[in-house]
């Protein structure tokens, strides 16, 4: 057992790294569920699922050399379209100041000052739908058997102060149909990458569970995330929260995508399970259905109670799981927080699933999570 890291309370993270398994660490803290432990409210649901069968393991993956090759190839044109909205951004602070005035600097910019972090991720969020700036492109990095393909994007993130990037699945035929597309996003974990994603098999599982008719036909978006335990959140320069939802309004521009609550996902593993869960409870007109894999839910509890409301008008489809040997992410969590949000009008599931807080166990899974996702997708239209 190797000692990876320790929170600022001193409480010690450690994983048991074994011999076919990468393990992540994510900085948690010091926290629990606020239920009590041990009540009946905290056993963990019946596992497996039913509905879950047993998979076959990966058979390919893509390099990331590829995908920093299509990158690389786009940056002259993101350059140019970073230095355009760099210095229109400055012209436009300067007239503000010299109006003396916020009311008039905000009509300017054509964006109001956010009375909260709520707000001031949506605000970010739409005024990079609302800018008059070329789209970024997306280039091509693969394209497999079954005809699906991963692509690359990047483009000047307001909500980052820099480079934002994603890569896109598009299903077999997207390039001969007039289809509009569902949409799951997926946030990677702590000191991962976007290129995770294809790494545990996403591009080969979409291309069955679609082949096979087990889900229609879907878009997925892997964000690349910024270094170090932001939890997706928007913290100091860097508004991660923010920038999750300005890749989900970019790309309802530039991808044939149903732009409707009903028509996207959001899931993500470990650090980024609690990112998907977040955005979920802080955005709930934005999402429908959400999934934790091997994540966690600190300081979440408040938020939930406030968007009981919200929850109970509009419906949340919500799948949470974790693992018995996971020694980051306490999977006993996973159950009463389903039940939470079951109280609040949400149709949640839980599990715990044999296994560590590794990949193995994400591709064990792979397939029963984006299946759920797919399915509920398919059922809203």
């Amino acid at each position: 057992m190797q000692n990876l890291a320790s929170t600022s309370t001193g409480r010690s993270m450690h994983a048991v790294r074994p011999a076919r398994a990468h393990v992540w660490l994510d900085g948690t803290g010091d926290w629990a569920w606020p239920g009590s432990r041990g009540s009946e409210a905290a056993v963990a649901e019946l596992l497996p699922p039913a509905w879950v069968p047993a998979f076959p393991r990966r058979t390919q993956a893509t390099g990331d050399a590829s995908v920093a090759g299509a990158r690389r190839s786009q940056r002259a044109l993101q350059w140019r379209y970073g230095t355009s909205l760099l210095l229109a951004a400055l012209a436009a602070v300067c007239v503000g100041l010299a109006l003396d005035g916020r009311a008039d600097f905000e009509r300017l910019m054509g964006v109001r000052v956010a009375a909260s972090r709520s707000a001031t991720a949506l605000s970010l969020a739409r005024s990079i739908a609302a800018s008059p700036q070329p789209l970024p492109t997306v280039a091509l990095v693969s394209r497999d058997a079954a005809g699906s393909s991963i692509d690359s994007s990047s483009y000047a993130s307001q909500a980052l102060r820099g480079e934002g990037s994603f890569l896109v699945y598009l299903p077999p035929g997207y390039a001969r149909t007039t289809t509009r597309y569902p949409v799951i996003y997926l946030l990677h974990g702590n000191g991962e990458s976007d290129g995770s994603f294809v790494q545990i098999g996403v591009q080969s599982t979409l291309d069955r569970l679609i082949a096979r008719h087990a889900i229609p036909p879907a878009i997925a978006v892997m964000i690349q995330g910024g270094p170090g335990t932001n939890n997706w959140r928007n913290h100091g320069e860097r508004s991660y929260e923010s920038y999750v939802l300005e890749v989900q309004r970019l790309v309802d521009r530039m991808l044939p995508t149903i732009p409707d609550r009903a028509g996207r996902a959001i899931a993500g593993y470990s650090m980024g399970g609690y990112g998907a869960m977040h955005l979920a409870l802080t955005h709930p007109q934005t999402f429908a259905t959400v999934e934790s894999w091997l994540g966690f839910f600190d300081g979440l509890a408040g938020r939930l109670r406030a968007d009981r409301r919200t929850i109970s008008r509009l419906g949340l489809r919500a799948f949470v799981y974790g693992a018995a040997s996971d020694h980051i992410a306490a999977s006993a969590e996973n159950a009463p927080f389903a039940a939470a949000l079951r109280a609040a009008g949400a149709d949640a599931h839980s599990a715990i699933y044999p296994g560590e807080h590794s990949f193995e166990t994400l591709e064990a899974h792979l397939e029963s999570m984006l299946a759920f996702a797919g399915r509920d997708l398919s059922a809203q239209f």
